[in-house]
C-alpha cells in the first residue's frame, strides 16, 4: 500500500502518539501493583506499542507476488 509512503508526516505523528500513550499506559499500569486494572492498562499499552511498530513497518512490506 502506497498510503504510508506518501503520507510520511502523518505516519510519524501517529507513531509518536501511539508510542507515547502506550508507554504511559505501561508505566501507569506498572505502578498499580496488585490490581487487575493495572494488568489491563499494561496490555492495552502493549497493543498500542505493537500498533506503532506495525505502522512503522508498513511502507517496507513487499507486495504479495513481487520481490
Amino acid at each position: 500500500m502506497e498510503f504510508w509512503k506518501e503520507h510520511g508526516k502523518l505516519r510519524v505523528a501517529l507513531m509518536a502518539v501511539l508510542f507515547a500513550v502506550g508507554l504511559g499506559l505501561i508505566i501507569g499500569g506498572w505502578r498499580m501493583t496488585g490490581q487487575l486494572a493495572g494488568l489491563g492498562w499494561m496490555l492495552l499499552g502493549l497493543v498500542l506499542l505493537l500498533a506503532a511498530l506495525a505502522i512503522y513497518n508498513k511502507p517496507f512490506e513487499n507486495p504479495k507476488g513481487k520481490k
